[in-house]
Order: C-alpha cells, then structure tokens, then sequence
C-alpha cells in the first residue's frame, strides 16, 4: 500500500507538535526564536539581492544592491549573521556546561557539536559534485556548470568562520569564565586596530584576522547572555542597541565604512570582507533589540502554534540555511530561461511586484529540497553524542580534522565561478575537505559514555 504525499506531511507536522510539546521546562525559547527569525532573513535577504537576466547565452546574474543604492540601507535589516553567532555562543555555552558536567570531556564536545554541521555539510557537498557530474556527462558546458555550484556554495562562507568558533569554543569559554565581557570588549579593540591597519595605513595581510575575531567578539557575547553577565533588563538592553546604532550611523554614514552591510562591487570597503568596525556596530544593536524583545517573545512562545512553527524551523535550520541557494540555481532556468518572468528594470516597480512570484517559486523548491535532505541534518542530531574522547593523539587528530574541514570549506568559498573540472568543485580542496570529515567521523566513533561525575 503506498503511502499519499498528504500522510507523509501529517506524519512530519504531528513530530513537529511532539517535539513541541515535549520541550523541557527549563529551555530558552527566545533564543530558538531568534534563531528561526534569523534564517527565515538570511533565506529572504539573498533571495531579494539577486537580479537575473536571460540572454541567447543563457542567465546572467547580479546583485541588486551593486545595481539599486537606495537598497544598502535594508542591509542592516538583512544582515543578520551577527545574530547566528550570538545565538550560537548561547548554545555552545550552556551545552559545554552540560556536556562538562555529565562527566564529558571538551574533545568529545567537539566532535559531537561540530558533526551537527559538518555531516549536513558533507551531504550538500557531495550533492553539487554529483549534480555537476551528472550535467556534465549529460553534456552541460562546463562554465555555467562551475557558475552553479559557485552559486549554490555561497552559504559555505559562514561555515569556514562558525565552525572555527565551535572547535575554539572550549578554551574561549574557558577565557569567559575569568574575564567576562573584557574578552568581547578586546576583541573589538583587535578588530578596530586591524581596521586602522588596513584601511589607515595599507597594511597588508592583516584583514583576514577580522573573519575571526569580529566573529569571536559576538560569540562571546552569547555566552555572557547565557550566564548572565549581559542581562535582559530593558535598563541594560536599550541603551545598548542605541549605543550600538549611534555607533553604526556615525561609522557609516559620517564615517568610512559603506552603509551597505552586504559586499558590494566596486568598493574598496566592505563590511562583511573582512568584518569591520561597523558590523560589529550592527551586532551590538541587533543584541540589544533581540534581548529587550525577550519578555514579549517568552509570553508568545507558551502558545502552541509559534512555538510549534519555531521547533519546525530550527529542527531543519542547517538544511534550509545551506540548500537555499541551491533552489536559486534550479529556479532561473525555470523561472527566466522559459520566459515565465518577464525582464525588469532593477528596482523598478514591475521588478518589485515580480519579487512575489519569484519568493513564491523558490520557497516552494526550498520545501522539496528540505524534504529530501532534512533527514541528514536530523539524523547528525540524534547520532551526535560522543561523551568522552580520550588521550592527546585524539586531540591532534580532532584538531587536524578540524583544520582540514575548515580549510576545503575555505578553499570551496575561494573557487569562485569557474570550470573546476567534472564536479564543478577543485579536486584537491573536496578531498581536504572529505579527508576531514572521515577524520572527525572516526574520531567521534571513539566516543564512549562518560562515567558520573
């Protein structure tokens, strides 16, 4: 007897209301919802900021804030990953703590948390190389080939950042504990001293050190949140996302930083490429609004319905967050290669009523593609667990597998829109990247349960 597309969505929704109502009492829903309102505007944001046209050639593809300047100022809106790692710090703390005091060891801390992100990763990976091969062999010219996956890599870039800061988690934590919201406060110092450097003085080879360290800096926030030293008071909130947006005004629009808070071309400055002053600015405004929300957010989320559609979002958040892009490159030829959308003038009304149909089609695509990958990110929640990893040999080697991962990652976001041969991705960064993942993989197979504390 088969089973109808109706039963199966059912199914879903009825585990969906389960996982809901069997959440323990204890947890921080506001900052799940953060966490979905997030990637419901990152999906959003890169969805709106692309601008095709279709030519005899086929598409070509640009982004609308290089195109439409009275878009920058939405950046700030759009721009939410500060919001990610704030949210991550919260996490990563309170499940450090818990992992530590269960009797866990911080090796098989890392291991389990990063196999949440590197074995849904490792799946979208292996999916656009065999995809590349497949339009390849199928007779595919090989640039638009390398132009896709390009495209459909682009959420890698937050990778590279956010899983350094997972596995740098346990000694940055560790740092928290003695020296509190002093760490988040030298770390932006770093980061303007950097920004001097660099954009004062033409220092070279200093702005990547930013993809660090701003990062760290909000991720450090998150676990000053989580333990209290930053709390929610409105007392202490509102002046800190005003303070933070008095400081994002004056650094972009009278000072250097470009108000746009997404790269843009032609500028020498970028705000996200290396992170800069400002972001951090937009980071500490964003904290602010998202913790004096907290009171309002908590009340709503006793509701079944939101807090039903919250655990939904975060039970598949990776899936949506690294194939939303995918669903780009399978909706132009569908959307601009039959002439379904019509060409339209960038920013133009025509083009900003065809935003809808276009959002329409590619949610649609998106909710295909979770539904046939989100299993892989649900299956690394449950298999995740590795207690206690022992011995300074496993350290080395969560550490070199660690290095590897984040070094395919970086060298994938690097490739840029090129032929790089039958899987559209260079051979040697895949295998960096693969060789990794196996190591941490068995690595985290290791793993035994911890004995009580």
């Amino acid at each position: 007897m088969t089973t109808r597309p109706r039963d199966g969505v059912r199914r879903v929704v009825t585990g969906w209301r389960r996982m809901a109502a069997s959440t323990p009492a204890g947890r921080d829903r506001h900052v799940d919802l953060i966490r979905a309102v997030a990637i419901a505007a990152v999906v959003t944001g890169h969805w709106l900021v692309v601008y095709v046209t279709w030519g005899p050639s086929g598409p070509t593809g640009r982004s609308i804030l290089e195109l439409v300047p009275w878009t920058h100022p939405l950046t700030w809106i759009f721009q939410v990953m500060p919001l990610f790692f704030l949210v991550g710090g919260f996490a990563n703390a309170a499940s450090l703590t818990s992992h530590l005091a269960r009797g866990g060891n911080r090796t098989g801390w890392a291991l389990a948390r990063a196999a949440r992100l590197v074995q849904p990763t490792t799946v979208l990976l292996c999916g656009l190389a065999a995809g590349a091969f497949a339009a390849r062999t199928l007779g595919a010219p090989p640039a638009p080939v390398g132009t896709a996956v390009w495209l459909a890599s682009i959420p890698l870039w937050f990778l590279v950042a956010y899983i350094a800061v997972v596995f740098l988690t346990p000694f940055m934590h560790a740092l928290h504990r003695r020296a509190g919201l002093a760490v988040p406060a030298v770390l932006t110092i770093l980061v303007g001293a950097d920004d001097v450097a660099r954009l004062g003085f033409g220092v070279p080879y200093v702005g990547p050190a930013n993809y660090l360290l701003a990062w760290l800096a909000v991720h450090q926030l998150g676990f000053a949140v989580q333990d209290g030293r930053l709390p929610s008071r409105r007392a202490v909130t509102v002046p800190l996302a005003l303070a933070g947006l008095a400081a994002l005004v004056l650094l972009t629009v009278a000072g250097p930083y470009p108000v746009s808070m997404v790269g843009t071309g032609g500028e020498r400055t970028q705000n996200t490429a290396p992170p800069t002053l400002a972001l951090l600015a937009l980071a500490t405004a964003q904290t602010g609004v998202a913790l004096s929300l907290r009171p309002w957010a908590e009340r709503w989320l006793r509701r079944p319905g939101p807090w039903t559609a919250v655990v939904a979002v975060n039970s598949v958040i990776m899936t949506l967050f690294l194939w939303h892009m995918t669903a780009v490159v399978a909706a132009v030829p569908l959307l601009y290669g039959t002439g379904l959308l019509p060409p339209a003038a960038p920013g133009s009304p025509l083009w900003l009523v065809l935003r809808l149909p276009w959002l329409a089609c590619l949610a649609v695509l998106l909710a295909v593609l979770v539904a046939v990958f989100g299993r892989f990110e649900r299956r690394a929640s449950r298999r995740s667990r590795a207690e206690r990893v022992e011995g300074t040999p496993a350290a080395v080697l969560t550490a070199a597998g660690a290095a590897a991962v984040v070094a395919g990652l970086l060298g994938v976001a690097l490739a840029g829109p090129a032929d790089h041969g039958p899987t559209g991705l260079p051979w040697g960064v895949l295998v960096t990247y693969l060789s990794g993942a196996a190591v941490l993989a068995l690595m985290r197979r290791r793993g035994h349960p911890a004995s009580s504390p």
